[in-house]
């Protein structure tokens, strides 16, 4: 009755906003482009060195608005040399950045951090222009992106090493942690700030350098975020930003020996291809890879936080995240009223750009390609017997916009069911037992997510510890914090990034042993 009468009252606060007067998405995003385009944090060079470099053969790429298909900007379309020129600025800082106290390094991060929280309406119209997420959810990644920042500048000073009770009366025995030098950083679209932050914050706390390269559908974020590390007098060469030509970049990045670690987020198929191009060098590598994320709903849940929970963890970002729920598998006892309520709620999501006023979730897909991927994801599922419960077709507002779908009679050979959708598209599986559940779960190569809800306390710890896989939710859908270690397991990566696991990712241990300490 409680999830009815909630949603209720939000079917009738949606149909007062939609008759409720207010400026036209177009004019406001209009207006922040403008207005982003005059903002000092504006940038749309590549960063070597501490200078704004345009690409050495002058060519270009074109970032667009997912939303509406502007251009926004067009920015280096750069490759190898710069690429070269990036690792060696990066190197001769490390000679400096690395011998720097940790209180100093930590003085830089606190700074970089209170920069990007003054200019968080910025960051977040931007994201929002160039990613296409509502812009609501662009602020909260910028709190979440400075969060890694601020995290980190603490840690810096908390990098300890150790002593070891020597087997020799005349030696002592000692571990130093040491950067692991020059860092590239190859990071996705989908959380252009908060996929720098995670990755850059750890290395420059323990005195690495960093080549980012970040996605060339959204390279705005990270070039305005380096810009506000300069301002931080964060030192020239500490970070270096190129962008463009992914192949050439990421191959120049592979092939340097002055490069010591690659960390990436974005497919298995391609963090395979970097974990195989490191071997060359014998880089150290970090991947946080694709999911397949399932959300178990037993017939003892409270509806309203599985609702709740699994809204969440299945729409946000547009069900662009690698932790999304991919699967929602429903016990067969609340299968139908899970899929009516939950349908009902879904019925509720507002889908449009951005910048729309009441638009919390779903704005549009990055590209024509995610569109396509999910169109046939859909016909696979129902040439195989699925419903469409509701939605299932491109949304009427057009360009890369999806209706939010419910499918059901999903089975577990399924493209929706076996394979990550990385669309505004839930499937509903049914089980049976608790046995069933984790088999169903677990039959996948991905280990990145999970969720459960259960009000069994008992069934909680088994399942949680059954679960093959590197993060779990229970009763809750939204469970990432710089605070906790996040990645994966099985073919979801190597590492993990955030907490104070997170750093050990960018540091060497190096053992000393002194000897003849009886001599006078």
């Amino acid at each position: 009755m409680r999830v009815l009468q909630v949603l209720a009252v939000s079917k009738i606060l949606t149909s007062h906003l939609s008759r409720t007067h207010r400026p036209s998405a177009s004019r406001q995003m209009s207006t922040a482009a403008s207005s982003l385009k005059k903002s000092p944090i504006f940038r749309t060079l590549g960063l070597i060195g501490g200078k704004w470099i345009d690409a050495y053969d002058a060519k270009t790429i074109q970032v667009n608005n997912p939303s509406t298909g502007e251009i926004i900007a067009e920015v280096p379309f750069m490759g190898t040399l710069e690429t070269n020129d990036a690792i060696s600025s990066a190197s001769d800082a490390f000679n400096s950045w690395s011998k720097l106290t940790a209180a100093e390094r930590s003085k830089y991060l606190r700074k970089w951090y209170d920069l990007i929280m003054a200019h968080k309406e910025e960051l977040g119209q931007l994201i929002t222009l160039e990613q296409g997420k509502p812009l609501k959810e662009a602020l909260g990644e910028v709190n979440y992106g400075a969060s890694f920042i601020e995290f980190f500048a603490e840690e810096a000073k908390r990098i300890y090493g150790d002593i070891i009770p020597a087997t020799l009366g005349d030696r002592r025995l000692f571990v130093l942690k040491q950067p692991v030098g020059v860092v590239g950083a190859i990071t996705p679209w989908n959380f252009p700030l908060a996929m720098i932050t995670r990755k850059v914050g750890p290395a420059l706390a323990c005195g690495c350098t960093v080549v980012v390269k970040p996605s060339e559908l959204t390279p705005l974020t990270a070039l305005a975020t380096a810009e506000l590390a300069l301002q931080a007098g964060i030192p020239p060469g500490v970070i270096n930003v190129v962008m463009g030509n992914a192949s050439k970049i990421g191959d120049a990045l592979l092939a340097s020996t002055q490069v010591r670690k690659i960390t990436f987020t974005g497919s298995t198929a391609v963090g395979k291809k970097l974990m195989a191009g490191a071997a060359e060098t014998v880089k150290r590598v970090s991947l946080e890879l694709g999911g397949n994320a399932p959300c178990i709903v037993f017939d003892d849940a409270d509806l309203d936080v599985a609702v709740k929970g699994t809204l969440a963890a299945k729409f946000r970002n547009s069900g662009q995240t690698c932790v999304c729920a991919n699967r929602i598998i429903v016990q067969e006892g609340i299968y139908e009223k899970f899929a009516e309520i939950f349908s009902k709620a879904v019925q509720n999501l507002q889908v449009g750009d951005g910048f729309t006023e009441g638009v919390v979730q779903v704005g549009p897909l990055i590209n024509e390609a995610a569109v396509q991927k999910v169109e046939t994801f859909i016909q696979d599922a129902m040439s195989k017997g699925a419903k469409v419960l509701l939605g299932g077709k491109r949304h009427s507002l057009g360009m890369t916009f999806y209706e939010p779908t419910i499918v059901t009679d999903v089975k577990s050979e399924m493209l929706l069911a076996s394979e990550e959708v990385f669309g505004p598209v839930a499937p509903i599986l049914r089980f049976k037992t608790e046995e069933e559940a984790i088999h169903m779960a677990n039959n996948t190569k991905a280990g990145l997510a999970a969720y459960i809800f259960t009000n069994n306390v008992q069934r909680t710890w088994r399942v949680s510890e059954a679960l093959e896989y590197g993060l779990v939710g229970v009763n809750e859908g939204i469970i990432s914090t710089e605070v906790a270690p996040f990645g994966g397991v099985k073919q979801s990566g190597l590492g993990r990034e955030g907490s104070k696991y997170g750093i050990d990712e960018y540091l060497e241990v190096k053992y000393v042993c002194l000897g003849d300490m009886n001599r006078s």
